[in-house]
């Protein structure tokens, strides 16, 4: 009976050592299963970061483009503005030169227009003057030819009276 009790205590003593050796398998297979459990969330914590990093790294890249798109279309936009300014700047100064030469030359115009008509006063003065200057040399010669007129008649008068007195005497 003692060895019957020692052999059942040495199978219950087995079947303890057994039955902890599985508790501590069991246990290791869980401390081990929570440590690759552990490293994958790690790991897929890590890739998920760089996922997520790289996404914002593009969505930040993608902002920056279109930043940069907006500006380039804002410049792009006040270059045309400046150029539209520009043109009618020019085109007012063209106008202005335009006006300012299309006055000079009304201006010239006015002056030999007043040339030409001061100059045709001064002929038709001119000729005013000679008519008035043949009319009165007209007039004299007719007056010089009365008064010859007039002297050789008086002559002949005389003569005539002096020829009718030396027949009657």
């Amino acid at each position: 009976e003692a060895t019957m009790k020692a052999n059942e205590w040495q199978k219950e003593h087995e079947s303890y050592e057994l039955k902890w050796a599985s508790e501590r398998d069991a246990e290791e297979y869980e401390k081990q299963l929570a440590r690759e459990r552990r490293e994958s969330l790690n790991l897929r914590n890590a890739e998920g970061r760089r996922i997520r990093d790289n996404e914002h790294e593009m969505k930040r890249n993608d902002m920056n483009k279109e930043h940069e798109s907006y500006e380039l279309k804002w410049a792009g936009e006040r270059d045309a503005e400046e150029y539209k300014k520009q043109l009618a700047l020019e085109r007012r100064e063209s106008l202005a030169l335009r006006n300012a030469e299309g006055v000079r030359i009304r201006y010239l115009e006015a002056q030999m227009k007043a040339n030409d008509f001061h100059n045709e006063h001064e002929s038709y003065e001119l000729k005013w003057a000679g008519e008035r200057d043949a009319d009165e040399y007209k007039k004299q010669l007719a007056r010089e030819r009365r008064e010859s007129f007039e002297l050789r008649n008086a002559e002949g008068r005389h003569a005539r009276d002096v020829e009718a007195t030396m027949k009657a005497n």
